[in-house]
């Protein structure tokens, strides 16, 4: 029987010749000189299946793609339900779904004062336009971020983040974009003093940086700062948000109301792509003055909308909410037993929920790489950070079962013994 995953490739070894010929030659060596050389055939669940069989269980969930698993059935029959009805649109005139979903969304904001939901295709267009209508609100062009950002790849976007992303395509404009460490409040005040500075944009908890927390009264130290200064604050939940912290959105834990807060990933499951950007009064103001200033063809489509429509429903159950706690707490307590007994390896871990980073090694090393490769010789999928490879990203599904749970611990506690230095095992 063919293999309906193959799309007509012989097997798995012509697909990554095809792939490293025709798709992505540098990323497709790279996965297979890491000794990953995953082409995902099957998946359901928390569980892939590659196409030579190798079953993993996610916990990399592609940033938070798959908060609630692969092809979650609620979700897969709400678009297939949709289907039977609308396609994806015409962005340009009112629709019910793109209308139910702005206002759900305005109704999960923490804070009073938002008033607007604009939409994109993904996390990179929003922030792009999250960007756009803080320059617009302002007046002004300088956009601070966080040293090893990443808000995503597009034209706006690229040039907050890591410069191994913005400099390759001359998008890096240090007399636009400005970067300061994160926890460093003076260097953020430094930053804002000439009142020049149109937005900070921070993801609540870097994510691409391996998740180094913010400390406490960080973030409501910046707020204060943007207040003072006239900038908007800018909220990147598209990998934190979705109750991976607990909070539908993690912004909400630090006790700060931002200016624009951007959502993306996890949004549309993995079933449809969608992104949206909830505004306040001042940072949706182009709407009310030209709500032609900003089109995408496919943002807000009818059929994304009744996925998030019902990936909201979910992630705001009672259920689900209480079983992202227990987990929260299950991976703490199992994660500290594998550290307490290999503490030269498993040298940290930073933990907010399930938002979760895991320290190897020396600092500035590589030890997250070995650890990921054993993780996935023993069936878990879990991927260094791009920007920190000493930390492993850590990211389970928030309907993950207790059984699951304990299967994971099991599986990480196996791969940190294999994969630790000889001298570390003896020590």
């Amino acid at each position: 029987m063919t293999n309906p995953y193959l799309c007509g490739y012989a097997d798995k070894s012509a697909v990554l010749q095809a792939s490293e010929r025709f798709w992505n030659p540098d990323k497709t060596r790279f996965w297979q000189d890491a000794g990953v050389p995953l082409v995902i055939g099957r998946r359901e669940g928390y569980v892939l299946e590659d196409l030579d069989g190798h079953r993993l269980i996610d916990v990399h969930l592609n940033g938070g793609t798959y908060n609630l698993g692969h092809r979650n059935p609620e979700v897969v029959a709400a678009l297939k339900d949709a289907l039977d009805r609308v396609d994806i649109g015409n962005h340009h005139f009112p629709s019910p779904a793109r209308t139910r979903l702005a206002e759900r969304l305005i109704a999960t904001m923490p804070e009073a004062g938002f008033s607007y939901v604009a939409y994109g295709t993904s996390g990179s267009e929003a922030i792009d336009l999250a960007i756009k209508s803080a320059r617009f609100a302002t007046g002004r062009r300088k956009i601070v971020s966080i040293v090893k950002a990443y808000h995503g790849h597009t034209g706006l976007a690229v040039a907050t983040g890591d410069a191994r992303f913005s400099r390759l395509f001359l998008a890096d404009r240090p007399e636009e974009f400005i970067q300061v460490p994160l926890n460093d409040a003076q260097a953020m005040a430094d930053a804002l003093r000439n009142n020049e500075v149109a937005a900070v944009i921070m993801e609540t908890i870097p994510a691409t940086y391996g998740f180094p927390m913010p400390q406490p009264g960080y973030l409501r130290e910046v707020k204060r700062l943007c207040e003072a200064s006239g900038a908007l604050y800018i909220a990147d939940e598209v990998q934190t948000g979705l109750l991976r912290t607990g909070e539908l959105w993690a912004i909400a834990k630090q006790g700060v109301a931002p200016d624009i807060l951007v959502t993306s990933k996890g949004l549309g499951a993995g079933i449809y792509p969608i992104g949206a950007l909830m505004l306040n009064a001042a940072a949706g103001g182009w709407l009310e003055r030209d709500g032609f200033a900003h089109m995408s063809t496919f943002s807000g489509s009818e059929l994304g909308c009744a996925v998030a429509l019902k990936v909201l429903e979910i992630s705001q159950r009672q259920e689900t909410i209480d079983l992202v706690a227990a987990n929260s707490i299950r991976f703490a307590r199992g994660l500290q037993r594998i550290r307490d007994a290999h503490p030269d390896w498993l040298t940290g871990i930073r933990q907010d929920g399930l938002v979760i980073g895991l320290e190897f090694g020396e600092k500035g090393g590589s030890g997250a790489k070995a650890a990921m490769r054993a993780l996935y010789e023993r069936g878990v999928w879990a991927i260094f950070s791009t920007l920190d490879p000493q930390v492993l990203q850590f990211k389970p599904g928030v309907l993950l079962s207790t059984a699951e749970v304990d299967d994971i611990l099991g599986r990480v506690e196996d791969a940190v013994r294999a994969s630790a230095p000889a001298s570390q095992v003896a020590a």
